[in-house]
């Protein structure tokens, strides 16, 4: 007898497990320093506050106990900072975007500063493996005098392993607003031969890191020189409406890393990168 093997009768691949968390964090400065106001967590998603003894205001380091993302994977953030507070949100260690057996991980970024907030979101960098693929949305509601800095960093590859990343999928969407307007959008997107992507002359140039910064606030233009002197030629940056924009590219990781350290000092006024970024 001839067994038919056709696709139609094929057993269906094993659904795997995904990962999900959530992640709610509200912070508050009631005429004295900022303080926790309100904090959820639910599945992978976990938020410590660390004490440091270095740092104005207050520091959240968030966690996905997931040890990294694949095809499947969602994680939503949320987080607020309310009138007057200092708030710096950051991850423990880099993340692993893995490779995707079908669909894509996806995380969403909500942030939210009232009058006279300073927000920072300062993950540490996104390690893209082959055939990995992430779609990241971060959208951020701003006070009039609200300031906000957003950095995301990503290393297409372990250059000291000698990893190469054929093909995968990296989207970033960022959208700010500032007392309901849109002054801000900017879309990202490597998609489909990655390696081959990054060694155009107008993308990376060969290079296998690359970083996002944004700065909105009242003193944006006044940093930009500053801004440029610290990332030299490792960047480009400019200042237009109460904003501050910067791409960097590097050959690696660590090459990125230090031009990183060295623009969070010239945006935050000497202040230390976040304490994990430090140890």
């Amino acid at each position: 007898m001839i067994q038919d093997s056709s696709p139609a009768l094929l057993p269906a691949p094993p659904r795997l497990q995904r990962a999900r968390g959530q992640g709610r964090l509200a912070v508050a400065a009631a005429e004295g320093p900022t303080r926790l106001a309100r904090l959820y967590q639910d599945g992978c998603a976990k938020i410590r506050l660390p004490r440091d003894a270095a740092a104005r205001g207050l520091e959240a380091v968030l966690i996905n106990t997931a040890g990294g993302l694949t095809g499947g994977d969602r994680l939503d953030w949320r987080v607020e900072a309310g009138s007057g507070a200092v708030l710096t949100v950051t991850t423990p260690a880099c993340e692993k975007v893995y490779r995707a057996r079908d669909g894509r991980a996806e995380v969403s970024v909500s942030l939210q500063a009232a009058a006279g907030a300073d927000l920072a979101w300062l993950p540490q960098e996104t390690i893209l493996f082959d055939g990995g693929a992430l779609s990241r949305r971060l959208e951020a509601d701003l006070a009039a005098d609200a300031r906000l800095l957003v950095v995301e960093a990503a290393i297409l590859g372990r250059t000291a392993m000698a990893e190469t990343v054929r093909t995968g999928l990296l989207r970033d969407r960022w959208r700010i607003r500032r007392e309901g307007r849109l002054v801000f959008a900017d879309d990202l997107r490597f998609e489909g031969p990655v390696a081959a992507i990054a060694d155009l002359a107008p993308m990376l140039g060969g290079g296998r890191a690359f970083a996002s910064i944004l700065l909105a606030a009242p003193d944006a233009a006044a940093l930009l020189e500053p801004l440029r002197r610290a990332v030299g030629p490792q960047g480009g940056a400019s200042a237009f409406d109460g904003k501050l924009f910067c791409r960097l590219a590097a050959a690696d990781g660590l090459v990125l890393r230090r031009a990183l350290v060295r623009a969070l000092a010239a945006l935050r006024h000497g202040d230390p990168p976040p304490r994990v970024w430090r140890t």
